[in-house]
């Protein structure tokens, strides 16, 4: 039906994967307030007003036509236990044709690093990707000095590809990032020799 509202929602054995709504401005501008020293070395400069009501208002209008338009999934990890807001991943740069790909990116707040999470999130969305959108290719850069990030990219099956040459501006520079990918179905490193 033309113009129907895709609805996008992902469940986890603890998190409920999700769009952002208005109604998660507070605690979205608090995980980020209270992780920004966390956060800030690996991600673009923060806008003047990247915390304002605006700014996250007009982020989830984002969203919602991004989904709507099939061209990225931005998502919020909720906790379902508390429904505590943990972090975000997004599946952006969404192509179809004969690319079928996507790029996946993440921030988790500080609080809950290293719990697990991430992973759990990153392993539905690549579950995801592949068996409901029918993507044939993920793939994740990072700052190659980002080793926590680089060691949760290759334990939800990226593959290292190579590095990218003043890839982002991270805190202000031009950056080289790793990249990586992972593929629907991952023949690297394997042969027909028996």
């Amino acid at each position: 039906m033309l113009g129907a509202r895709k609805k996008v929602r992902i469940e986890t054995e603890r998190l409920t994967l999700r769009p952002p709504i208005h109604s998660d401005f507070r605690a979205w501008v608090a995980l980020r307030r209270d992780s920004e020293a966390f956060l800030k070395p690996w991600e673009p400069t923060w806008a003047s007003d990247h915390l304002s009501r605006k700014a996250f208002t007009n982020r989830v209008y984002w969203a919602q036509r991004s989904i709507a338009n099939g061209t990225a999934m931005p998502l919020f990890l909720v906790r379902r236990e508390d429904n505590g807001l943990l972090g975000a991943i997004t599946l952006d740069h969404i192509r179809r044709g004969p690319a079928q790909s996507g790029i996946t990116g993440y921030w988790i707040g500080e609080p809950f690093a290293r719990q697990g999470y991430m992973r759990e999130a990153i392993q539905a969305v690549v579950h995801h990707a592949f068996t409901v959108m029918d993507l044939s290719r993920i793939e994740a850069g990072c700052l190659p000095e980002n080793t926590a990030s680089r060691r949760l990219l290759e334990q939800c099956g990226y593959k290292y590809e190579g590095v990218a040459q003043s890839y982002l501006q991270i805190n202000g520079r031009w950056r080289n990032h790793v990249l990586y990918a992972n593929l629907r179905n991952d023949r690297r490193g394997k042969t027909d020799v028996g």
